[in-house]
């Protein structure tokens, strides 16, 4: 009886889900104008070019998650050794739960759901990890280049320069120090007495060598690039006398002021939408253009990749092994 009651459970989850998801996707796509405006504006280009930038975009948000993938089966070798396919399944759950859920909780659940019951909480501070990384890499590159876009199109005084100077310098550092130095994090969290009866789940932060951080690091940062270079390709076939280290320069702001901004992700392309208008605005004044793009990206990377987890949603046992 109780079998047939998880089996019933985990069916309605799973059809739940999916529905959710369609339903988000459908409402989004069908009130985004800004999409509209994609499509009317590859309509006055060569279809040789559109082709060549949107296969080339869809090429690079495949091999995007398919780092990801590499990254999260090189995190789990700690916990349970785990397929590179089994990686991507669990890569693309992760996406279709991220995009219904808060600030990408769901991605969480959709991943850790691939390794063996006992092992999940695990997989969690894992998966952190690997987040901790890709944040390093935003954040510490995002500081760079807001410097540079400081001092390029704000000139403001002197002192007040120097002080936002040294304050990205001491965020760097600190980024830098906690990620490679994770270990002091684990110690932190052994010093708050309720947390310490976790170490066993937490602890495993500590475990990564110094070399598989950098290990890490270097994935996240080459996803970092292959992203970084989906924007400029769409931005270059709409508005191709934009330079590439201004655009550049206000992609990696744009990555970084809304990596700090907590959103769902369905409403995310608006919340981007806005600091890209923002940012853009001060090297051209074709926001249309510039809000396109970032909603064409959205699609590309996001709600298509989530659709397509939801085939590997229909799979899963939420209460046995998918392993």
């Amino acid at each position: 009886m109780a079998r047939i009651a998880r089996k019933t459970l985990t069916y309605l989850v799973k059809t739940g889900i999916v529905f959710l998801t369609i339903w988000f996707v459908y409402r989004h796509l069908n009130n985004n104008q800004n999409l509209q405006q994609f499509i009317n504006r590859i309509h006055k280009l060569s279809n040789a070019e559109v082709y060549l930038a949107i296969g080339l975009v869809t090429v690079l948000m495949l091999i995007n998650w398919l780092l990801e993938a590499v990254k999260w089966q090189y995190l789990t070798k700690l916990l349970e050794k785990m397929s590179l396919w089994k990686a991507i399944e669990g890569v693309f759950c992760g996406l279709t739960m991220a995009i219904i859920t808060p600030n990408r909780i769901g991605e969480y659940g959709g991943r850790i759901l691939y390794l063996p019951p006992r092992k999940r909480i695990h997989g969690i501070f894992a998966m952190a990890v690997g987040a901790f990384g890709q944040n390093t890499v935003t954040n510490v590159v995002g500081t760079l280049s807001l410097l540079y876009f400081v001092y390029t199109y704000q000139h403001l005084n002197h002192w007040l320069t120097l002080g936002i100077t040294l304050l990205g310098a001491v965020f760097i550092t600190v980024f830098l120090l906690f990620y490679f130095r994770i270990r002091w994090l684990v110690f932190l969290l052994d010093k708050i007495k309720f947390l310490k009866k976790y170490h066993r789940f937490f602890g495993i932060m500590a475990r990564y060598s110094f070399a598989q951080l950098v290990s890490i690091m270097l994935i996240s940062l080459t996803r970092f690039i292959v992203f970084s270079s989906q924007y400029y390709i769409l931005i270059h076939v709409l508005l191709p006398d934009l330079k590439l280290v201004a655009v550049m320069l206000m992609v990696f702001n744009l990555f970084f002021i809304q990596s700090a901004i907590p959103s769902l992700d369905l409403l995310d392309v608006g919340v981007r939408n806005f600091i890209a208008t923002y940012l853009f605005g001060f090297i051209t004044t074709q926001s249309v253009a510039i809000m396109a793009c970032v909603s064409c990206i959205w699609l590309i990377n996001l709600i298509i990749p989530a659709i397509l987890g939801s085939v590997f949603v229909l799979k899963l046992n939420f209460f046995g092994n998918n392993t």
